[in-house]
């Protein structure tokens, strides 16, 4: 198996929508295809994939260094024992002469071509990725179903208590029971009635209901705000402080006894071991979400799960950031705790499968080989004129 060309382009995902740090309104994906010699029913094995939300694309990064070395090394270099492009001895490649530390948006062109290069292998094993990881990495077990929610609520210019209801009525109306909201941009008595509005139409269950920070509060802010919230019982208080701050997660994980959840913005296995060593966190309520789309890909949130055993966590413990069809993989194949989703935004990137419903926030994967990307038709319509260019 050899890699004969290497595609990529810029795709925007701009939206008006704000969370509590940034708004969205320049967002943009990379999309790269990787285009192999092994042919299945006539056509060559095209690998796709693309940078989860909230990182700008990483063109350059992908351009200078890390699609070039692919390209540049030995064939024979990058081969499993089975003659298949083996995503391991890649991640070697594509990381030669990189110093340690630094896990910023190079993470994230790694992560872009570590996506297509799974979703190449299991095709030219024609089997679903999530089969071919199950059967590699965790003994041929794999969930018949993986738990979802709808993450949304984002503030809006001019969305008032009214649309948000709308628009979380339309995820329960999907078949989501568990959903995720914006907080952290208004003051705290604005955003407490945007919450008391969710949780009216849940019945008052705050067990079904996550809300986010994205980072933005202090610690004082964070211990004023989960204060407020505790007594409703939510099903997680996400990201409450700067990401970095391993100190400050700690004293909140003292004053806020509910679940916690952080990780989106840790792109490494080492900064994954350092919020497990200084951040506080409890293996038996809190959530770790690293996303392995922006986090070096696959091969290195494989080195993060280990980690996390290392250390006495569960994989069920995590919930990946990024609501796309390569984590729900993950997920489905390695026995995680479920996978983000959007059923609405970041479009046509978020979501999963087309013929693939959601019933009581659960979702089942198709037989699809590869990742799925080809059963999902708007993202296969941004992907596929990358592969018929070559």
């Amino acid at each position: 198996m050899r890699i004969t060309a290497i595609r990529d382009d810029v795709v925007p995902i701009k939206s008006q929508i704000a969370n509590a740090f940034i708004d969205f309104s320049a967002m943009t994906a990379s999309v790269v295809a990787v285009v192999t010699d092994v042919m299945v029913e006539g056509r060559p094995v095209v690998g796709f994939g693309f940078n989860s939300n909230g990182r700008y694309a990483p063109r350059g990064l992908l351009g200078e260094r890390f699609i070039p070395r692919l390209l540049e090394a030995a064939p024979e270099s990058l081969l499993g024992e089975d003659g298949l492009i083996d995503p391991h001895r890649a991640w070697t490649a594509m990381m030669r002469n990189e110093k340690p530390g630094g896990h910023g948006e190079r993470s994230v062109a790694v992560g872009v071509l570590d996506m297509a290069l799974w979703d190449a292998l299991a095709k030219a094993k024609r089997v679903p990725l999530w089969r071919l990881l199950a059967d590699r990495y965790n003994g041929g077990r794999a969930d018949e179903a993986a738990w979802v929610y709808a993450a949304g609520g984002y503030y809006h210019p001019g969305k008032g208590l009214d649309a948000l209801k709308d628009e979380m009525r339309s995820y329960l109306d999907r078949g989501y029971s568990t959903v995720k909201m914006k907080v952290g941009l208004v003051p705290l008595d604005e955003d407490l009635a945007r919450i008391e509005a969710v949780l009216g139409l849940l019945g008052g269950d705050g067990s079904r209901l996550c809300v986010d920070v994205n980072g933005r509060f202090g610690l004082e802010e964070a211990i004023r705000f989960g204060h407020a919230v505790a007594p409703l019982g939510l099903r997680w208080y996400e990201e409450p402080v700067d990401p970095l701050d391993y100190l400050a997660h700690a004293a909140l994980a003292t004053t806020y006894a509910g679940p916690l959840a952080t990780g989106e913005n840790l792109f490494s296995h080492q900064d994954a071991r350092n919020l497990i060593r200084h951040g506080g966190l409890r293996p038996d309520r809190d959530v770790l979400q690293f996303d392995p789309a922006l986090s070096y890909g696959l091969v290195e949130y494989l080195r993060t799960l280990d980690v996390l055993r290392d250390h006495g966590w569960s994989p069920r413990r995590c919930v990946p950031h990024g609501g796309h069809q390569f984590a729900l993989n993950i997920a489905v194949g390695l026995g995680l705790g479920g996978n983000e989703s959007y059923p609405d935004v970041f479009a046509p990137f978020g979501g999963f499968a087309d013929a693939v419903p959601v019933r009581d926030s659960r979702v089942a994967m198709p037989d699809a080989p590869g990742i799925g990307f080809e059963a999902k038709a708007d993202l296969y319509a941004v992907m596929r004129p990358l592969a018929e260019a070559v």
